[in-house]
């Protein structure tokens, strides 16, 4: 198969498939790109991700021109990025032609509530496979504690846990530098 109707394909199923953002897409691109294709592993996923959530856009999308981009150049991050848009554009253009109906039906508001919830523990995973991948010692589950109580408890922007955590990222990377 033409490698970029692949990518296309690819990244389409896991977009037709992940309900939720970007977090819940993470389950569904570990199987397809590391498990089936071996296109990627799973640490140039999280990588690809981290990325992604600091540059501006949608992180599925961001993520799919990354893979792309690094597995077939510009025309492969065009594939992959209009791979996993092209679901939601379809879905989106169904629903806006049932709409009048659509939002007040019982049926579909619970199964948004269901798939709210699954989400919910889809993150969950994801988040602990995070932290057990990228947490490697003190300094790590310092920058962890420290995004999470300036963003959940103290209602800081996550830009400046960011901002916060690279500088303290590098001044752990100097310190250590100096020492060996």
């Amino acid at each position: 198969m033409n490698i970029y109707i692949d990518l296309f394909l690819s990244f389409a199923k896991v977009g037709a498939m992940t309900f939720g953002g970007g977090y819940a897409m993470l389950p569904m691109l570990k199987r397809e790109l590391c498990d089936k294709k071996k296109w990627v592993t799973e640490d140039e996923i999280l990588d690809y991700y981290a990325v992604g959530q600091c540059t501006p856009g949608v992180i599925a999308v961001n993520a799919a021109t990354l893979i792309g981009s690094k597995k077939k150049g510009i025309l492969g991050a065009a594939a992959s990025t209009l791979g996993v848009i092209t679901p939601s554009i379809v879905i989106i253009l169904l629903i806006a032609s049932l709409i009048s109906g659509f939002g007040n039906n019982e049926y579909v508001r619970h199964a948004f509530r269901g798939i709210s919830v699954s989400v919910c523990g889809l993150v969950t995973v994801i988040i602990y496979d995070l932290i057990n991948k990228s947490v490697k010692g003190y300094a790590h589950m310092a920058i962890l504690l420290f995004s999470f109580f300036s963003a959940a408890l103290l209602g800081l922007s996550p830009v400046y846990a960011l901002l916060g955590s690279m500088a303290f990222g590098l001044t752990v990377y100097a310190v250590r530098s100096r020492r060996h």
